[in-house]
């Protein structure tokens, strides 16, 4: 027995143990060329049943690494076999083969393999034994195909049919996929619509041409609609999106072309375009005006399209936590400095950072972000260790330099030269600060260089203009001077908060808590504590006094200085519904 028979007489066995199913099986559309096979067979009923080995062949992965050593002619030779094979034996279009067999690498290296362990004579005549693979291996086709749309070798099991081995086999794929093709979509772009959109490739004939004509109608151009359709397939999915065509009508309304707009989509980013048009109207109910806003996204397109505007939302975000009011954000917009939103927000949480970090009050952290938010976002501060021991100051005087003037951090940016500040008995500015203190001091009765205004020195922040706006405010709200100087002795640190933070306390007690304004001459400290602390144990003092389970008329200090721990054991946990209502107060305070 000659070795072709050896070879053939197992196979021919085989071949027509099975024979017994063609009749069952649906004919091929593109009949294999060149083989013994009867053309109106389909080749998918040879070697119905794999053997271990070939099951092994069949899951074999290769790494980049490995695909990577593949010899550059080896790899040639392989694609050239792969397109005659799709272009002349299954009939695909030669563009269509090409692109299968060019831009599969994962896959021909999986081919490679198996033909190297299938042929005797791989290494003699390469083409040739690939050619004979095929012959009587059909091929998964779907595998090179969505290889070549982009997918990675790792994404395509879940999109692989289980049922369906030719692409032919689906009706409309390709047909789908032709239309994006000649539409300008390039089809290592079309695997990301695959992957996000895969009902688009299920449309019945002329369909998505339909939908994309519906755009085009609309004033989008072609090339913009490829770019829009790249970056987010869902937009062919169901009927025109009315928010994406919104999105466009507001920005030609504000000036802005669609071929600017073109210019700066990105067909890799995916855009959220119910966010971006959300962005748009909180724009307008903050005041901007269309001329304003127009000039601001053209001169700062990130603001809209970066993340589809999650980079704004949190920095508004971010502002209104520090009591920024809509006309401030608006105004910081209108002068909104040539840098990204993104570093912008970035610096602006380095700079409270830093703040925070030198020990400074959380009121003065709101009131410079406040008044100097555009000042804060431009600057990318150097490092706080760094910048100490250049300086060669502490923690305190660098806080107190800031507080006084903001505008000295400007001064402090990553890149700039800085010099050692003179020290304290050489600096006549100090000095000068320090000797209104005194005066401010000595007027509210203290007595010169007593341990009482030492201690008092120690504590305050700001010039001394500032510290007598500060007094003046529990002046104005109805207090006797010699009750506030009494206050002041006793609670140096009130006059820290700035002049709006006391006024917004001093409201807050009296036409909200329904305090007497002279309660803070017995509490003084209650200007310390922030408005959440004071509106949480409050409202929580309240419902158990509506239970019955609270004395009335309890001073304020009874429950808003006391440690946290023993007002939830004397308070939170007096009644059994206590926490679950303690929850809710601590979610709605934060929601609002």
């Amino acid at each position: 027995m000659t070795h072709l028979q050896k070879v053939r007489i197992p196979f021919i066995v085989k071949w027509v143990s099975s024979n017994s199913s063609w009749n069952h099986l649906k004919p091929s559309k593109s009949p294999l060329r060149g083989s013994f096979l009867p053309l109106h067979q389909n080749p998918r009923c040879y070697c119905r049943k794999k053997s271990v080995e070939s099951e092994k062949c069949e899951n074999l992965d290769m790494d980049s690494e490995s695909i990577g050593r593949i010899h550059p002619v080896t790899r040639r030779k392989a694609q050239k076999s792969l397109l005659e094979y799709f272009h002349c034996t299954r009939g695909f279009r030669f563009e269509d083969a090409e692109n299968m067999s060019r831009n599969s690498p994962h896959f021909v290296g999986k081919l490679l393999k198996k033909v190297e362990r299938v042929e005797r004579d791989y290494a003699l005549n390469l083409e040739h034994s690939i050619a004979r693979f095929l012959r009587y291996h059909p091929i998964n086709e779907f595998e090179p195909f969505f290889e070549s749309l982009g997918l990675e070798p790792s994404e395509l099991d879940p999109f692989l049919p289980r049922n369906l081995m030719f692409l032919s086999d689906d009706n409309f794929l390709l047909d789908n996929y032709h239309v994006l093709c000649c539409y300008g979509i390039a089809p290592n772009k079309i695997g990301k619509i695959y992957k996000e959109a895969p009902e688009v490739f299920q449309y019945d004939n002329e369909i998505l041409q339909s939908k994309l004509q519906v755009y085009e109608e609309l004033g989008l151009s072609q090339s913009f609609l490829v770019k829009a359709i790249a970056s987010r397939p869902s937009l062919l999915i169901g009927g025109v999106n009315s928010v994406f065509v919104k999105v466009f009508e507001e920005l030609n309304t504000l000036g802005i072309e669609y071929s600017w707009i073109e210019g700066h989509l990105l067909s890799e980013t995916s855009y959220n375009w119910s966010q971006i048009f959300d962005l748009l109207c909180l724009f307008i109910k903050i005041g901007c005006n269309k001329e304003q806003l127009g000039e601001l996204i053209s001169r700062h397109p990130d603001i809209l399209f970066e993340g589809s505007g999650n980079r704004t939302f949190s920095l508004i975000g971010f502002l209104l936590k520090f009591g920024s009011t809509m006309n401030e954000i608006r105004s910081m917009f209108v002068r909104f400095p040539h840098i990204e939103v993104g570093k912008f927000l970035c610096n602006m949480r380095q700079c409270c950072l830093f703040l925070i970090d030198i020990n400074m009050e959380v009121e003065e952290i709101q009131r410079i972000v406040r008044s100097h938010t555009v000042m804060i976002g431009s600057c990318s501060l150097k490092k706080i260790a760094s910048l100490l021991t250049t300086l060669k100051v502490g923690k305190r005087r660098l806080r107190q330099i800031i507080e006084e003037n903001p505008e000295e951090l400007k001064n402090w940016v990553r890149g700039s030269r800085i010099d050692p500040l003179p020290k304290l008995p050489e600096s006549g500015r100090y000095l000068g600060l320090q000797k209104a203190k005194i005066k401010f001091l000595l007027d509210l009765g203290f007595i010169e260089n007593s341990n009482e205004m030492k201690r008092a020195l120690k504590v305050f922040r700001g010039k001394g203009r500032e510290l007598q706006e500060r007094y003046d405010c529990f002046v104005k709200a109805g207090l006797d001077q010699n009750d506030v100087s009494r206050m002041v002795r006793a609670a140096p640190h009130i006059l820290n908060q700035s002049k709006d933070v006391i006024e917004m306390k001093i409201d807050f007690l009296v036409n909200d808590l329904g305090y007497p304004v002279s309660s803070l001459v017995a509490f003084p400290g209650y200007v310390c504590y922030t408005l959440q602390r004071v509106k949480l144990r409050s409202s929580m003092y309240y419902w158990l006094k509506d239970q019955g389970a609270a004395e009335p008329n309890l001073a304020l200090s009874t429950f808003v200085a006391c440690p946290d721990k023993y007002f939830i054991k004397h308070y939170v946990n007096r009644l059994p519904g206590g926490p679950e209502f303690w929850v809710k107060l601590k979610k709605q305070l934060w929601s609002n």
